[in-house]
């Protein structure tokens, strides 16, 4: 292992957080019966499919069978055996019920606290569309129509053209908690559920995350809900793009002692809910430029994280995945900005 591989960093930070952790997961697991595996060695091992894309669990543990790096970070010797892929279906719901993501998550930002990375002052909020482990074949009316014959059991063809289909009259028979979604006018509609996070302003950390259903105004929901959840009782500013552009919207944030720096909307129609009193202020125009910062989270996410298409169904699940994929990415950036910082004392 070289002395300066990211993963050392990563998983040093990793085990003081998981750590804090172990008298949770000592009421995880029962007294009696056999022995389970170690719920810090499952959860190293998911970083590791996190930071290194691996797209299932029965090639993470393939990789674990032979890649000796992998095997240092979660912490296995050379001749150790490989536990069953079936350990993560097995051990899912005591992580769930647990909330082991979101607590692994909350202990990661108070390390990158501790090391004043991040600021408790200015923010951004978006969200994205999550795509659904779900196809659309399995998007049917909820009352049970008279289908068609099938041509095919395993795989029918399905003609949608001429159909009218709404989340109010269909559902997914493989993951109701979708919706049909699109990211805007002209975009094809998928069943997706919606992400979102709170990013802090000085190095582009995430703060608070959310995951609700692709209802149509799951981004502010989902905003008013993080913003409440910032520590203290100082003023803080937020900023956002022109989708949270609403009179509701920035009346709720001004309420919960945030001031709004929305991306005004304007155009023929309408008149922007922010006006001179913000806008007029240095801090806008920086805002401004911080805000976009966001994508490169949800780029991040998507593209090595595993969240451009899920894996996991149902809601619970999905923000578990969603949560734990916001801190390993957290984890980077603070082992990145810890570097960049050793190097300028240097």
């Amino acid at each position: 292992m070289p002395v300066d591989h990211p993963l050392r960093a990563i998983r040093q930070i990793g085990d003081e957080v998981l750590g804090q952790l172990s008298g949770l997961f000592a009421t995880m697991y029962s007294e009696i019966g056999r022995p389970s595996v170690a719920p810090e060695k499952l959860l190293r091992a998911l970083l590791l499919q996190v930071l290194y894309t691996v797209r299932s669990e029965r090639m993470l543990m393939e990789q674990l069978d032979y890649n000796l790096l992998f095997r240092w970070f979660v912490g296995l010797n050379m001749d150790d055996a490989v536990w069953h892929v079936t350990v993560y279906t097995k051990n899912r719901d005591r992580l769930l019920e647990a909330d082991v993501a979101k607590k692994f998550f909350e202990l990661v930002v108070a390390q990158a606290q501790q090391l004043d990375l991040m600021s408790d002052e200015h923010f951004t909020v978006d969200g994205t569309l999550l795509e659904a482990c779900a196809s659309l074949k399995s998007f049917k009316k909820v009352d049970g129509g008279k289908e068609p014959p099938v041509d095919d059991p395993g795989n029918p063809t399905v003609d949608f053209h001429g159909e009218k289909r709404s989340n109010q009259t269909h559902a997914s028979t493989t993951d109701p908690d979708a919706l049909l979604a699109r990211k805007g006018s002209g975009k094809e509609a998928k069943l997706s559920y919606s992400g979102h996070v709170l990013m802090e302003n000085r190095n582009g950390l995430v703060s608070q995350v959310e995951v609700l259903q692709a209802n149509g105004t799951a981004e502010r929901d989902a905003a008013l809900v993080m913003i409440e959840a910032i520590p203290g009782n100082h003023q803080v500013t937020v900023g956002a793009d022109k989708n949270y552009d609403t009179k509701d919207f920035v009346a709720e944030s001004r309420n919960l002692n945030a001031t709004p720096h929305v991306a005004q909307n304007i155009h023929a129609r309408r008149s922007s809910a922010i006006d001179g009193r913000t806008t007029r202020h240095a801090g806008y125009a920086i805002s401004q430029v911080k805000r976009k910062r966001v994508e490169e989270i949800f780029g991040w996410m998507k593209t090595v994280g595993g969240m451009r298409k899920l894996r996991h169904r149902g809601l619970q699940l999905v923000g578990w995945m969603f949560t734990f994929a916001a801190a390993a990415y957290n984890l980077v950036r603070i082992r990145n900005l810890a570097a960049a910082i050793d190097a300028g004392k240097a």
